[in-house]
């Protein structure tokens, strides 16, 4: 059976191990190789997951027994409209089509809901089929964003959105 924890300090390992294992089989088609390391290296360090627990970010961690199978991220964005934003989530390709990245966002949903939250926002890559696992979801396409990240990358996404 699938349980969900929050994440602490020492399970950011764990996050940076699931996240480079699923970058690839999710991004290489569409953004290559050297993109998907630049971005594993300037979103994923143990710096910056520290940081961004320490700035109230919450994991959540799936686990079955001692495998660990997916995570995801959120935070408050706008705090005046209690929106919050889905940064991360992710399922070990293994793992795919076991209903994990459901569990993951309907915790997340309730969540955000039980503290106040008027909706949660997410970025997508326009060309990652999660995105129509987050239309399935209920969440619709508010706008399309071009993000300059550095180095000469961006990501070409789409803010999608789910209103509670």
């Amino acid at each position: 059976m699938i349980t969900l924890r929050r994440a602490k300090e020492e399970d950011i390992e764990v996050i940076r191990d699931i996240a480079a294992a699923t970058w690839p089989s999710t991004y290489l088609e569409i953004i290559g190789q050297t993109q998907i390391d630049y971005m594993l290296d300037k979103m994923y360090s143990k710096g910056e997951l520290l940081k961004q627990l320490m700035e109230g970010y919450i994991f959540l961690i799936a686990e079955e027994g001692e495998n660990q199978f997916g995570f995801a991220g959120y935070s408050i964005i706008g705090h005046d409209e209690r929106i919050y934003k889905l940064h991360k989530l992710y399922v070990l390709p293994s793992a795919h089509g076991k209903g994990i990245g459901k569990i993951l966002i309907n915790e997340v949903f309730n969540q955000v809901k039980n503290a106040g939250g008027s909706a949660l926002q997410l970025n997508v890559n326009k060309h990652n089929k999660a995105k129509d696992f987050y239309l399935k979801c209920g969440f619709t396409v508010k706008e399309s964003v071009k993000l300059d990240i550095g180095e000469g990358y961006f990501m070409d996404d789409y803010v999608m959105e789910y209103k509670f």
